[in-house]
């Protein structure tokens, strides 16, 4: 059951602050019942200007700074207990404002672009809007026609691609040295 709005906006007043003060950006706040306890799920992504994702250290820090937001704000859930769950968006998250596509660059999506199923690579991203690479033609799209984008999970990457996924080539040499150590 979801948590009435008044209570909800008293959780975001409380965390908005340590999560900027870590560096970071309010994604989302949750609150869902659990029994007799609620929980409270924070979701946080680096600001628009930031490259790469939330690190493991960056989410502990951001996870203590608000734990002590929600301890230090009386009655922020009444007298309810709560457990928190900090986490960052994962590969689902829905590309919707500015800062998820330019997370995004390199990284193939789908998207409705002016009505019309697209699938293609995010090659760059500015005021305007955003250029796709679709089979190899440059596309940009303004803000006003792009859809909700979603990424699209790729087992392997094209080559260069920022972010590269790991494709092994050096396995090889790692098993070898495994191997050495066995003998």
């Amino acid at each position: 059951m979801p948590a009435p709005q008044a209570v909800h906006d008293r959780v975001v007043a409380a965390v908005e602050p340590a999560v900027l003060s870590s560096g970071l950006v309010l994604e989302e706040v949750e609150l869902a019942r659990a029994g007799a306890r609620t929980v409270v799920r924070v979701v946080v992504d680096l600001p628009d200007e930031a490259v790469g994702a939330v690190s493991s250290d960056q989410l502990a820090t951001v996870s203590r700074a608000v734990g002590a937001a929600m301890d230090s704000v009386d009655d922020v859930l009444g007298d309810r207990p709560y457990v928190l769950e900090v986490g960052s968006p994962g590969v689902s998250r829905p590309l919707t404002e500015r800062r998820h596509w330019s997370r995004a660059r390199t990284r193939l999506v789908s998207v409705p672009v002016a009505g019309a199923a697209t699938t293609g690579r995010v090659v760059a991203v500015d005021d305007d809007g955003v250029v796709l690479d679709v089979d190899g033609d440059q596309r940009r799209t303004a803000w006003a026609e792009l859809g909700t984008g979603r990424v699209q999970v790729e087992f392997s990457r094209a080559a260069g691609g920022a972010g590269e996924d790991w494709t092994g080539d050096d396995a090889e040499g790692a098993d070898d040295e495994l191997d050495e150590d066995e003998d």
